[in-house]
């Protein structure tokens, strides 16, 4: 690594030390119904929608009512953005006369954007209409975005109150995130990001011609809003094939640092919303340095092993000399962006629930590949999704506690909250069902000889391409080895059922996790609590999740990124 990478990672840690104490203290005061900047605009704004769709703000729900309306919700929009898919020849704002998507993409894209992982087998520019993408995709980046921070903060008030059957309204947790959260860091992000060169307009392709005789098609759109909400609601999904390697969407230096902040903004401010809430922000900072310790370790291993380039690349040229003339691992990525900051932006992207990449994950070294997918193994926790990233920390918070409590005979409390055989079964059932999902789908396509034809490489690479995109799509990440084609009728089906159980069928077990513990008394701190809120738990914290990681995946990722790894190094 150059002193120019190190400086580039530097700069995002300090932006990100900056800004996500404060916003995570204001997310806390927006959920906790407590004055907050902006009452004047925005409470007005809240009263209209709530009158509009018949909501009381002051009513409260229960776990299961929570849930279905959460689970009716995803229904509605699901249909929807099929629709819009289908529909989008006969409808407005397509100057590009873009056909109707075809029935099984337009599954899996709904899906897809429905779940917050926005896995696109389609390119963008020559498939969605304006309207789709600003109606439709861009609607839903918010709307995905907010649901996974609700389900956060659900958690979170069942973990901090005590005799409560009720763990907040989805309707009202669902509008405040996005009229005082999303909606507002959204018009932000879209205004420096356009004045920085991402390109914002609602005209038609331009078809240039060239000095050649040839031409090219330039494309349009509505780049810098689509863009914003893309990486700041963890989304990923891009106008534009490229996503953001396109010059049009990350343009220089400077966007694309801007682009690694957002990505990570959100995720890294909830833990101080849950401490902030819980009255204990010493809780949050616990959580949060396990976040960044699994963060900052998987990004500076990713920044090492691109930027040193293998000993493979031109005959008789040493490892040093290597790396600093041909600049480490350049292959598929951006000259303008430099090998360093091109793997600190796609191992941030895959340690958040983000599809967006600015350089091809498949062209990266066995282990740097390797790394990108462990991240996703992790379950979306370093620092994970909006929101996902810290109801995940915090079931495996909880399963910390029981595991030390059996091997020490420390009583399994989390925050005053016994732990008993009722929540560890669906921390087990949320633990287990990712993996599940992920590895037997897997393990089925392999086995059929239409799903191993969309292996472009054979051997332990094209393993890895395979297990990468069921991951991807279990974890509800979004990205892909480039080498895989998943837009067959068969992986468009899979891939989009793989979605939906990593995204509901993990969300449920959250809920009914977080009306289990807000029924309960909270008990104070004895002789035999565990404390939560120190360096060791945090090392506990940490170790717990890459061991459960690594008992469920190391067979595979032995066969796969390892086997590759050895084989070239021979």
């Amino acid at each position: 690594m150059t002193s120019n990478d190190w400086i580039q990672f530097l700069l995002v840690v300090v932006a990100l030390a900056a800004t996500a104490p404060l916003l995570g203290f204001y997310m806390a005061k927006v959920y906790s119904n407590q004055k907050s900047p902006g009452d004047c605009v925005f409470s007005p704004i809240e009263r209209g929608i709530y009158r509009l769709c018949g909501i009381d703000p002051d009513g409260e729900q229960r776990w299961r009512t929570y849930a279905i309306s959460l689970l009716m919700f995803s229904l509605v929009s699901v249909v929807v953005l099929y629709l819009f898919e289908r529909l989008q020849g006969h409808l407005p704002l397509n100057p590009a006369h873009l056909a109707g998507v075809a029935s099984p993409t337009a599954w899996n894209t709904a899906v897809s954007f429905l779940t917050n992982t926005n896995w696109q087998n389609y390119s963008g520019e020559s498939t969605m209409s304006l309207l789709t993408q600003m109606t439709g995709l861009t609607v839903q980046n918010f709307l995905s975005a907010a649901a996974g921070i609700v389900v956060a903060i659900a958690l979170v008030r069942g973990i901090v109150r005590g005799r409560s059957k009720t763990i907040g309204n989805f309707w009202v947790d669902l509008t405040r995130t996005v009229t005082r959260i999303l909606l507002p860091l959204s018009i932000l992000a879209a205004i420096v990001l356009v004045a920085s060169d991402v390109i914002q307009n609602l005209g038609a392709n331009h078809v240039i011609h060239t000095l050649a005789g040839g031409h090219q098609t330039l494309p349009s759109g509505a780049i810098g809003t689509q863009e914003a909400i893309k990486d700041l609601g963890t989304n990923g999904g891009g106008p534009f094939n490229a996503n953001s390697a396109h010059p049009f969407e990350n343009p220089n230096g400077f966007t694309n640092l801007f682009e690694i902040w957002l990505l990570l903004v959100i995720p890294f401010a909830l833990p101080f919303t849950f401490g902030k809430m819980a009255g204990k922000v010493r809780q949050g900072i616990a959580v949060l340095a396990a976040m960044l310790i699994l963060w900052m370790g998987s990004g500076i291993a990713v920044m090492l092993l691109e930027t040193n380039a293998n000993h493979a690349i031109g005959p008789g040229v040493t490892q040093k000399a290597s790396a600093t003339t041909l600049g480490g691992n350049l292959v598929g990525k951006e000259l303008r962006f430099g090998a360093g900051p091109s793997a600190l932006f796609n191992s941030s992207a895959t340690g958040t629930s983000t599809g967006a990449v600015d350089s091809m994950s498949d062209s990266y070294t066995a282990l740097g590949g390797g790394v990108l997918l462990f991240n996703m193994m992790l379950g979306e926790v370093s620092p994970g999704g909006t929101g996902s990233g810290l109801y995940g920390m915090l079931i495996l918070a909880i399963l910390s506690v029981f595991i030390a409590g059996l091997m020490v005979g420390r009583t399994p409390e989390y925050l005053g909250k016994k732990i008993q055989a009722a929540e560890m079964k669906l921390v087990v059932l949320y633990v287990l069902i990712v993996p599940f999902a992920a590895l037997g789908f897997a393990a089925l396509s392999i086995m059929l000889s239409s799903g191993r034809a969309s292996i472009a490489n054979p051997g332990a690479h094209g393993l890895t391409e395979m297990i990468y995109a069921f991951t991807s799509a279990s974890n509800n990440n979004g990205s892909a080895f480039a080498g895989f084609n998943g837009a067959t009728t068969y992986f468009n089906t899979t891939l989009g059922f793989c979605m939906l159980i990593g995204r509901f069928a993990v969300m449920i077990p959250v809920l009914a996790i977080a009306g289990s513990l807000g029924r309960k008394q909270t008990v104070p701190d004895s002789a035999g609590t565990l404390p939560t809120d120190t360096p060791l738990f945090a090392t506990l914290l940490t170790g717990v999740t890459v061991i459960i990681v690594g008992l469920t995946y190391f067979p595979v990722l032995a066969l796969g990124p390892l086997v590759e790894h050895f084989v070239n190094h021979v």
